[in-house]
């Protein structure tokens, strides 16, 4: 069966997914609002929700045992936050000097295979990626999409904000890092990339994908170069930019955004259909350079 894409859905169908994987409705009730879908290939409700589930393996880019990267798994301490942040630390194998950090911000499913992969890639590009795990206080990661979703309402968004601060403090301080720090985030991610930025005076970079936005008060503390990538048919987050880039105008915030026509949210994630291949190479590689603008 060939690989399904966002124009094999009902729009319908991927805004009730959307409000799905957020936590907005059940999955009864998002079967039951399929349930008048069929697709072309004869996909039941049911078979629709696995159409759209990820599917890790076959979108993995870079593999765990790729001679390339050095893989550790770290714990910094986070006195403000859960006691702990454990994450995935991803170091090129043959480096010459120090390296910039990049602070990997997963969706709002924990740190999955899909967000390890992300990490690995940044390593390819001559980056220490670091991806925490904001579920390790539950437990970590469960190894299943619908659970981490389940877990993730239960954490005290106030104490996984200190943690992701908490990494970022020790990641500025990492011995083979050069000093400088930027973030990545998608989705939640993506929020938390811009809270990171209102919140740090001396981030480097900040790149979020489809992220949530701060209040107009708080945009006007950020100090660091912003790149921010949106959705076109994501109307949950991109109809809060406008709002947001007055708001970065009136600070003088250096930033750099992009609204990618005819796609999804979630577009960059390459293991679900809504993925689009050639808006999210765009925007990778304009992160790539981004990064290297402002990190090295």
């Amino acid at each position: 069966m060939n690989r399904l894409t966002s124009k094999d859905f009902d729009p319908d169908i991927l805004k009730l997914f959307d409000k799905y994987v957020h936590g907005d409705i059940s999955r009864r009730d998002f079967l039951g609002g399929t349930s008048k879908f069929v697709l072309a290939g004869g996909l039941t409700a049911a078979g629709i929700l696995e159409a759209l589930t990820p599917n890790f393996a076959q979108a993995q880019q870079v593999s765990h045992d790729d001679p390339r990267i050095n893989i550790t798994y770290v714990e910094f301490p986070s006195p403000d936050g859960y006691g702990k942040v454990k994450g995935y630390l991803v170091h090129p194998a043959q480096t010459k000097g120090k390296l910039p950090v990049v602070l990997v911000v997963h969706e709002n499913r924990g740190l999955n295979p899909h967000i390890e992969d992300i990490a690995r890639r940044l390593a390819l590009d001559n980056f220490i990626a670091f991806a925490p795990d904001a579920l390790y206080p539950l437990g970590g990661y469960p190894g299943d999409e619908d659970k981490a979703r389940e877990l993730f309402p239960k954490l005290d968004q106030n104490k996984t904000k200190n943690d992701f601060l908490a990494a970022y403090a020790a990641l500025k301080k990492l011995p083979e890092g050069n000093g400088k720090v930027g973030v990545v985030g998608f989705c939640y991610g993506g929020g938390i990339a811009n809270f990171l930025a209102v919140r740090l005076p001396d981030l480097d970079a900040a790149v979020p994908f489809y992220g949530g936005q701060p209040k107009a008060e708080e945009a006007a503390t950020i100090k660091a170069p912003l790149l921010l990538h949106y959705a076109e048919k994501d109307d949950r987050i991109t109809a809060g930019w406008p709002a947001y880039e007055v708001a970065l105008k009136m600070a003088g915030v250096k930033y750099e955004a992009f609204i990618y026509p005819g796609v999804q949210h979630g577009f960059n994630n390459d293991t679900t259909p809504r993925y689009d291949e050639a808006a999210a190479k765009l925007a990778w590689q304009r992160t790539i350079n981004f990064f290297n603008q402002h990190l090295h």
